[in-house]
């Protein structure tokens, strides 16, 4: 699906559901990563995230795109067009729109392991844990002003 499609489809589900036309643009904004759409608000444009319509399909596209239509449209008529407004709770249920989207069903992010690096000072032996290296010849202790040595370095999976 391209943007003008994408546009015709928005106008469609704007008239059928509303019955009120869309007059603004829609467009695929690739850059869009944890949510389905947003509505501009100076701008009245709406962009949809085109990763939904890939990995979960047409009709979470048309939910995705009737949520937005909710915020469009009761900011064009100056009622409350925010999540916790009560106007864009009731037209949501009125048009059967999602109040949020689904998650994507893509791989999990690796987590890295943790590197945990243990200094101790030579004189009081009070111990240090960082996650970056310090320059020892540089620091000293903060307690007795000793000599800071490392100990170890602990790799946490």
């Amino acid at each position: 699906m391209e943007n003008h499609q994408l546009q015709l489809l928005v106008e469609k589900i704007s008239i059928s559901f509303f019955g009120k036309p869309f007059r603004h643009m829609a467009i695929f904004n690739p850059k869009l990563r944890s949510t389905g759409g947003r509505y501009l608000l100076g701008t009245h444009n709406i962009e949809i995230n085109k990763k939904y319509l890939v990995q979960l399909g047409e009709d979470e596209l048309i939910g995705i795109i009737k949520h937005e239509l909710c915020h469009y449209h009761l900011h064009l008529e100056g009622k409350g067009h925010q999540h916790r407004d009560q106007d864009f709770k009731e037209l949501l249920k009125k048009v059967g729109a999602p109040r949020y989207c689904n998650q994507l069903p893509e791989a999990p992010k690796k987590r890295t392991a943790k590197r945990i690096l243990l200094y101790e000072c030579s004189q009081c032996h009070l111990q240090y844990k960082r996650k970056r290296s310090i320059n020892t010849s540089r620091y000293v202790c903060g307690k007795c002003r000793g000599k800071l040595v490392k100990i170890k370095e602990l790799i946490l999976e």
